[in-house]
């Protein structure tokens, strides 16, 4: 074994923020408000530009290697020769996040997340035998790079077992994925840890297992698309679906009828909330696994997509002491991520901050969160109705579903409650006269309401693999481009292609697309006249409002996206 010591990595001299700020990546101005909002959440610089939307995870990884005088690398599996990944045990690699590369000139190539872990070098000099030389790499690119190497092999060890449930430090129903007792697990167990292991790895928001005439299906739902990733055999799916119940505490024994459950999971250092559902069917039980990323829960405001203009407007809304703001959608357009992020905003020691939901689904500190369980009489009704009698301050409703809930979600806002909802419309304007048709006096929306945004999800596009493209003039005024906001601002359109690290699919996350109505006095005044949601839109675009179609399409003028999403995704 060789003796010769790794190097330290490089002493540094400039901060990540310097470095980001010299190669145009963010504006000194930007910085000095990363650092006053760090300062105060006291949080690392890095997290608050990402909070921010300042950067991405690509910026920050590459300022990282420049600090430290260290190769960038954009990772994927085919830069990794099997026989360097094999010098040291997974084990120890997932625990790092590093993975080697290859056998360079007597050293160990490897990427890493982070290249300051002195001991981890060290460790894996001592492991190998080699000489390190240390890659700066995306955490993100390292769990798919490890997912597609080892995450369905069939010497796949035990990834999921109970947790200790004798601490108190942990979730009861809480379960951990690791790899630490060989290939000695159940067949079923290491699969299920398998595929949880590669849906995070992918960022996945949803796995479905599906039966068929033959075969289980699996397919994932990445960045709102779904995709079949893998087929298992008839003799490994009831156990499959049986040990997920399990772990959701659901009857395994009834296969007839729905139900309901969830899991925690913790991936190395990160913890995820798994919702579980499970529906019988002709060739037996479907289960879909919704992924709660508890990383996902603290996004700020400023990073989901909102303007700057818009965010500053909504921030005026949101600070005030009673009201009502409705954010409305259709299911799976970010509406919950939207208040939680409001949420996280408000939240202090000097607010009761109460939410009532169905289903919870990320756990927030420092608020009060009801489940809704129609089987006991806890309804959205009952529930707001004895929150109202627990003093809150801020009232959080998952949904508005009935006339009851309408007119008492109306009523708090009158009587001194910040009130923040959301409610299934296709645009802004519509979500005033869906009250109306609720059973909700106009007069009473009118004096209620101060806030609706709309928003809906479209994908990024693919940083590394994403091409310029060229968009006719009379194309763009076809399809209702602002050319106008443009005049004199250079457009950058890009097409999507694909490559191995967004799966061939051209686009790589999401971000949203957001239509803010802004309730002000002439708007007021049309509504307990009971005009049209198409009148209201005519006065609030006139003062400002800027339509979903637009915002998508100016955020595919910036590169952000593509024309051809926007256009599939707001109809």
């Amino acid at each position: 074994m060789r003796s010769r010591r790794s190097p330290p990595p490089p002493v540094y001299s400039r901060g990540i923020g310097e470095i980001l700020v010299s190669e145009g990546v963010i504006t000194g101005k930007q910085l000095e408000e990363a650092f006053r909002l760090g300062k105060r959440q006291q949080q690392e610089l890095g997290l608050t530009l990402l909070s921010l939307g300042y950067v991405g995870q690509e910026d920050l990884a590459k300022a990282l290697a420049r600090r430290l005088r260290l190769e960038f690398t954009n990772l994927s599996a085919g830069d990794v020769d099997p026989e360097a990944a094999g010098l040291v045990d997974r084990r120890v690699l997932r625990r790092y996040g590093m993975l080697p590369l290859r056998v360079d000139g007597g050293r160990l190539v490897v990427a890493m997340r982070d290249p300051t872990n002195l001991h981890a070098l060290e460790d894996l000099r001592m492991l190998s035998g080699y000489p390190i030389t240390p890659l700066v790499a995306l955490e993100s690119d390292l769990r798919r790079v490890f997912g597609e190497l080892f995450g369905t092999d069939d010497g796949v060890a035990e990834l999921l077992e109970e947790a200790d449930t004798g601490s108190p430090e942990r979730d009861r129903t809480e379960v951990e994925l690791r790899e630490d007792q060989g290939s000695s697990g159940a067949p079923t167990v290491r699969l299920v840890g398998s595929i949880l292991r590669r849906a995070a790895g992918d960022g996945a928001s949803d796995v479905h297992l599906e039966p068929r005439d033959g075969d289980l299906a699996v397919r994932f739902r990445v960045d709102g698309r779904l995709r079949e990733v893998m087929s298992v055999p008839p003799a490994l799916q009831s156990g499959a679906v049986a040990r997920l119940k399990v772990l959701a505490g659901l009857d395994i024994a009834e296969r007839r009828l729905p139900q309901d459950g969830r899991f925690s999971v913790r991936l190395e250092d990160r913890k995820m909330d798994l919702r579980v559902s499970t529906l019988p069917t002709t060739f037996g039980e479907k289960v879909v696994l919704r992924l709660l990323d508890n990383a996902n829960l603290y996004a700020d405001l400023r990073g989901l997509g909102f303007s700057r203009k818009m965010i500053k407007r909504y921030e005026e809304i949101f600070r005030r002491p009673y009201g009502t703001v409705l954010v409305t959608g259709p299911t799976g357009s970010g509406k919950s991520t939207t208040l939680y992020a409001t949420l996280g905003e408000i939240n202090s020691s000097e607010k009761n901050v109460i939410t009532i939901e169905d289903p919870v689904e990320y756990r927030m500190r420092g608020i009060n969160q009801v489940q809704v369980n129609p089987r006991i009489g806890l309804t959205f009704p009952s529930g707001l109705r004895s929150i109202l009698r627990a003093d809150p301050d801020v009232v959080m409703i998952g949904e508005i579903r009935d006339q009851e809930t309408a007119k008492t979600s109306v009523e708090a806002a009158l009587t001194g409650h910040l009130v923040l909802a959301t409610l299934h419309t296709n645009d802004a304007p519509a979500a005033v006269t869906r009250l109306t048709d609720m059973g909700v006096e106009p007069f009473l929306t009118a004096s209620a309401v101060d806030c609706v945004i709309a928003q809906r999800l479209a994908r990024r596009l693919c940083e590394r693999c994403k091409r310029p493209v060229e968009v006719e003039e009379a194309t763009l005024e076809e399809i209702g481009f602002p050319l106008e906001r443009f005049a004199e601002v250079k457009r950058d359109f890009y097409e999507a292609v694909g490559c191995e690290r967004c799966g061939g699919t051209g686009y790589r996350g999401r971000i949203g697309i957001y239509e803010m109505m802004v309730v002000d006095e002439e708007i007021r005044s049309l509504i307990p006249r009971g005009v049209s949601a198409d009148e209201i839109a005519h006065v609030a675009k006139k003062a400002g409002m800027i339509p979903l179609k637009e915002d998508g399409l100016v955020k595919a003028g910036h590169g952000i996206t593509t024309v051809e999403e926007i256009l599939l995704t707001i109809v």
